[in-house]
């Protein structure tokens, strides 16, 4: 999906785009930037692992890409990364999925290795986002903001109104960060990935992690969060967080395709699987209660 901005719809929105080369805008006091940069060298991969506490690693970890959004009169900040992510996916460590022993078999680093499967080798995490709020400037560490705060999240009844989200306006930013991904040694698919598009009247952006092992299993764990600009006002920021699980003889039973090759599009696959967890939250923006 490529945007092409107009400048007039960004001077009509009171928007500008980020200088020194970086890629994004300031709109109704945020600031958002995308940061995409390459996979994780094998240093920077040695340090990780050190610092997880893990020999076992997604095959491409996109380490120095960011979603940042700053909310500049409070210091807010909502940023998305891949080292928080895996802590995530270490912490809630997952049994791992069993697999027919065909494809087990495909799980090894070497022919004569016989690998035993006793991690999470999926990298599920339940990683919805990191929130910081910066009381004074405070030096960026790997990309992202350095922590001095957590943000407050509180559970709500309020829901994203996805119908207002279809209303015809200009989208004066969007983009994807692919933040890490594994083909499960061609045995199906496990990723992260961040999207956000900006418009005149506010932001919204979905991550989400999507996970296929073939013949087995299909999980699907969606975060959107979505800001209003108000005038003098507060934004309204809500979170919503949806997990959905099935496995393929469930959609089988179902009347639903058994082969892999018909779950390609998690959009269209999230339509079918079973919700196991929903809920969501509203933003308490420091000085707003």
């Amino acid at each position: 999906m490529e945007i092409v901005v107009d400048e007039n719809n960004l001077k009509a929105a009171g928007a500008q785009l980020l200088e020194d080369g970086r890629c994004g805008l300031r709109i109704n006091g945020w600031e958002i930037e995308s940061r995409k940069r390459s996979i994780l060298n094998s240093s920077s991969l040695l340090e990780w692992e050190q610092k997880l506490g893990t020999s076992h690693m997604p095959e491409m970890i996109f380490g120095n890409s960011s979603l940042i959004l700053k909310h500049l009169s409070t210091g807010t900040v909502i940023h998305f990364n891949a080292f928080d992510a895996l802590s995530g996916w270490k912490k809630e460590a997952l049994p791992p999925v069993e697999v027919p022993a065909a494809a087990k078999w495909k799980f090894r680093s070497k022919p004569f290795q016989q690998v035993i499967l006793d991690y999470d080798y999926t990298f599920t995490t339940p990683y919805c986002g990191s929130g910081t709020i910066e009381t004074h400037p405070e030096p960026e560490i790997g990309g992202v903001p350095k922590e001095t705060d957590s943000l407050h999240w509180e559970d709500c009844k309020e829901e994203i109104d996805l119908v207002a989200l279809t209303v015809k306006e200009p989208i004066l930013f969007y983009d994807e960060v692919i933040l890490y991904e594994d083909e499960l040694a061609d045995n199906g698919v496990s990723l992260l990935t961040v999207k956000v598009r900006v418009m005149p009247s506010c932001w919204f952006l979905l991550l989400r992690f999507w996970l296929r092992v073939d013949g087995v299993l299909m999980r699907l764990r969606d975060t959107r969060i979505h800001c209003v600009f108000r005038d003098n006002e507060s934004p309204i920021i809500l979170r919503e967080t949806c997990w959905r699980e099935g496995s393929f003889d469930a959609l089988s039973s179902k009347g639903y395709p058994s082969d892999a090759a018909s779950y390609n599009d998690p959009s269209i696959v999230g339509q079918r699987l079973p919700v196991v967890m929903r809920k969501t939250q509203k933003l308490v923006l420091p000085g707003h209660p």
